[in-house]
């Protein structure tokens, strides 16, 4: 069955494309949410209204995160945390706590899923981790852990 996206769905498609998906899944899932809509010849107009619309919307998003970028590679996140002697925490640094500390540094909130590391922060030092601001801009930011 083909179907008119009316947002974007993660694995799908996006705004305004127009995907061929099984009629269960359009029948109990897009429809009734309100995510999709039956393609048909009539919808092809709305189909590139939405595109276009996407367009100009990813472009001012785009704009945004290159700024967000911007400042987030330039600020070094300082996040202090208990630590034993030795420099080995006690619990660990993760995504959520570097979320905070970037909100309240730069003032951008971001969810916990933008950032990725390659494992949690467990002893104290200096880090990198890469944020996921939009398709295509990534940040690099840089995380120092200190002993409180």
């Amino acid at each position: 069955m083909k179907v008119l996206l009316r947002s974007d769905i993660r694995g799908l498609g996006r705004r305004g494309d127009i995907v061929t998906v099984k009629s269960g899944y359009a029948r109990n899932f897009l429809f009734p949410s309100g995510a999709a809509l039956v393609a048909s010849t009539n919808t092809e107009e709305q189909a590139i209204l939405m595109r276009k619309a996407r367009t100009v919307l990813d472009a001012k998003s785009i704009a945004a995160a290159q700024e967000q970028k911007k400042l987030i590679e330039q600020t070094t996140l300082s996040i202090g945390a208990r630590a034993a002697a030795n420099g080995r925490l006690f619990g660990s640094i993760g995504e959520t706590d570097i979320v905070n500390a970037i909100r309240t540094a730069t003032g951008i909130s971001l969810d916990r899923h933008a950032i990725s590391l390659a494992e949690h922060l467990k002893e104290v030092g200096s880090a990198t981790a890469e944020v996921t601001l939009f398709d295509g801009v990534v940040a690099t930011v840089n995380v120092e852990v200190v002993a409180k």
